[in-house]
């Protein structure tokens, strides 16, 4: 099934901004053991600033020089800059262009794949730490399925993922695609 990355980052970000309003304890547990919601939320908006310098062309290097310390008393209102920026960047960037990655250098499309779903995953984490509504919206979840099930081997490996969770095969593809990357959603 092909997809709409461009329309699924769109949404990626208003699923994560809808869980973002009910956040009140910024000091509560993730699903991520290490992180709490503050340091979960700080870590998205921080992989949103890169988009729009990376898509430019620049080297890790460079756009780092860029970035600007996020403001941890207004995270809601950093959110918003900085995912209002990256949405704007994909809409005019080129996705048969590359992208200097820290790991490799890949194609716009890809980078524009591996963030959708990298929001999605964690707007999950957030809705479990804060309380709120878990159900992804399900074009994400079979958009990132796409992206994640192909590398469930190696995920783990990669350390930026805890150990695949079993669940059952006939398990909601929400349900699995949570368990490749380490999460129980039951």
């Amino acid at each position: 099934m092909a997809h709409d990355w461009i329309d699924l980052q769109v949404r990626a970000h208003a699923e994560f901004g809808r869980r973002l309003e009910a956040v009140t304890d910024w000091n509560a547990p993730t699903p991520d053991t290490e992180w709490d919601v503050a340091t979960l939320v700080k870590h998205v908006i921080a992989e949103q600033q890169w988009v729009p310098y990376l898509l430019k062309g620049m080297t890790i290097q460079d756009a780092a020089l860029e970035l600007r310390a996020i403001k941890s008393d207004d995270l809601p209102g950093e959110w918003e800059r900085y995912s209002q920026e990256a949405t704007d960047a994909w809409a005019a960037a080129p996705m048969e262009s590359t992208v200097m990655l820290s790991y490799d250098t890949v194609t716009t499309e890809d980078y524009l794949k591996e963030q959708v779903s990298d929001v999605t995953i964690h707007t999950w984490d957030l809705a479990r730490a804060v309380g709120a509504d878990e159900k992804l919206d399900d074009a994400l979840v079979e958009a990132a399925w796409s992206i994640f099930e192909p590398q469930k081997e190696t995920l783990a490996a990669t350390g930026l993922f805890a150990d695949p969770v079993l669940v059952d095969a006939n398990a909601p593809l929400q349900a699995r695609l949570l368990a490749i990357t380490g999460r129980d959603g039951r």
